[in-house]
């Protein structure tokens, strides 16, 4: 059993080769639920984990927790993260430090269902304009190596994939 990055490569190998042999298994469905909890705040859960959302002041929240579009970017943060240690293990990559900065351009005109003058060049979508990840690693690799690894988190991020083209998107209403 090799552990590279604190990951059991030869388990994370077993899982490959297992979806290679059963394409089916790789079908996966995921679940979340949310509960709201007055004002801006909303209690979210996945599996037996959960976390708060809330807005800053500056929107009318109590800043208690991150807000929806922060998680955004937290999600994509550390789906890039979990890439990186799983990908540069099965490399061989040991990774000394990986520290990933994220920023989003969001308009609020959108979202507050405005109409922004046009001398302001404020798109009346609400949502993320742009998303830029700053990735800063530190491992046992040449240069070459680390941007192979780079270009191969960056392809296979779920969560980079899913916020950079259409998603179909469903809101069901049940009163």
């Amino acid at each position: 059993m090799a552990i590279v990055n604190g990951l059991d490569t030869d388990s994370l190998m077993k899982v490959v080769e297992t979806v290679k042999q059963n394409w089916e298994i790789g079908k996966t469905v995921w679940k979340a639920s949310t509960s709201w909890k007055g004002g801006f705040k909303v209690d979210t859960s996945s599996r037996e984990f959960t976390s708060k959302f809330d807005e800053p002041e500056m929107l009318c929240g109590t800043n208690t927790a991150a807000n929806p579009v922060e998680m955004v970017l937290q999600a994509y943060g550390a789906c890039l993260t979990i890439g990186y240690a799983m990908n540069a293990a099965v490399m061989g990559i040991k990774i000394n430090d990986l520290k990933i900065d994220l920023e989003g351009e969001i308009d609020l005109p959108g979202f507050l269902g405005l109409e922004p003058p046009e001398k302001y060049h404020m798109d009346k979508l609400p949502g993320f304009k742009t998303i830029t990840a700053k990735i800063k690693i530190k491992a046992d690799a040449d240069k070459k190596k680390l941007q192979e690894l780079h270009n191969n988190v960056v392809g296979t991020s779920p969560v980079g994939i899913t916020l950079s083209r259409p998603v179909t998107v469903k809101a069901n209403l049940e009163v």
